[in-house]
């Protein structure tokens, strides 16, 4: 059973700035595709940004471009999401994710793709 420790959740005033991060002791993780999602209260899981195995390529989805940077250090097993300029509108709970990647090419911006969940961690921005 894989297991994500996730932190850096909190409240924040608009503008400012969290980092997120994601752990697991599983040495496997050097060959997952990670991607961060977040689901806000009566919302749909949404995806927010991923990364490929070795970090070579990233994804953002268009809200977050140029405010958020996802990125990975594969000796500490973790993946982070730094957020500035947050918004109001990017309060969630935020998950970590990650699948088996046959590549160093593939991302998926789909959460029926991905195998392991970390827990949630919740962030939440006042206006």
């Amino acid at each position: 059973q894989v297991q994500f420790v996730e932190s850096g959740g909190g409240s924040v005033q608009a503008g400012g700035s969290l980092r997120l991060s994601c752990a697991t002791s599983d040495r496997a993780f050097s060959n997952w595709a990670m991607g961060w999602f977040r689901q806000a209260p009566g919302k749909e899981r949404e995806f927010v940004a991923a990364i490929t195995r070795s970090g070579s390529n990233v994804y953002y989805t268009d809200s977050v471009k140029a405010r958020f940077t996802i990125s990975r250090d594969n000796a500490k097993n973790t993946v982070y999401l730094q957020m500035d300029r947050l918004k109001p509108q990017d309060t969630a709970e935020y998950f970590c994710a990650a699948y088996e990647a046959p590549s160093d090419i593939l991302l998926s911006l789909y959460p029926i793709d991905y195998e392991f969940w970390g827990q949630g961690t919740q962030v939440t921005v006042s206006s």
